[in-house]
């Protein structure tokens, strides 16, 4: 499981190391090479995003005692992403600008105060989207929580479960113990109920020799 992980690390390590280097030539291209790079660009962050995705999905098959440094480094991972989101949104902002500029003949005032909007609103969007992300966060925590319990309810219920086990066995046997104290008693009493009745034979027996001894005589 850790090795799909690593495997996933790898990859969105690589691609956002590409995506930077992208983000980072966009303004000195033409705007044809701009237009082109800005697509490149988009597409790579759907696969990193994707690669995120399958690396949360790995951490929530993760053991719960060994989920916390995956889980952090997921956080880690996602703060990344949403700083790369942010450079290209501003690159592809300052793009649209000059696309906007060559179309319109906008003055160089116009286009600032644009961008100084268009940048206000981004800002708004990322605040927004970083709500969204600890909102997230706080759900996927608490579900790990959620889990954790059931787990632990699910221990505890087999643990009583076998305990009730036991006490049957247990109560069983003590049946089967009575029944035979019962029966050996039993036994015993009917032993000494003959003993006495073989006693009281002899005695008589004995008794009437004697008697018909001295009569005879």
């Amino acid at each position: 499981m850790s090795s799909d992980f690593e495997g996933y690390e790898q990859d969105f390590a690589v691609l956002t190391a590409e995506i930077t280097s992208k983000i980072g030539r966009v303004p000195k291209l033409s705007p044809d090479e701009k237009k082109q790079m800005v697509a490149n660009v988009e597409k790579q962050l759907e696969e990193a995003k994707e690669l995120l995705e399958q690396m949360d999905l790995e951490v929530r098959e993760i053991p719960s005692q060994s989920r916390g440094m995956y889980t952090s480094r997921m956080r880690s991972y996602k703060q990344e992403m949403g700083k790369l989101e942010t450079d290209f949104k501003r690159s592809r902002i300052a793009y649209s600008d000059e696309v906007r500029n060559e179309l319109l003949g906008d003055d160089g005032n116009s286009s600032e105060n644009q961008r100084a909007h268009l940048l206000d609103n981004t800002e708004r969007l990322e605040r927004s989207s970083r709500r969204l992300e600890a909102g997230y966060q706080i759900a996927v925590e608490t579900e790990q929580i959620g889990q954790e319990m059931l787990e632990n309810l699910s221990h505890d219920r087999e643990k009583i479960q076998r305990a009730r086990e036991r006490l049957r066995e247990t109560d069983a046997n003590l049946g089967k113990s009575s029944r035979i104290l019962t029966g050996m008693l039993r036994r015993i009493i009917q032993n000494r109920i003959l003993v006495v009745i073989l006693a009281i034979i002899v005695v008589v027996t004995i008794l009437t020799a004697i008697f018909i001894s001295v009569k005879g005589h």
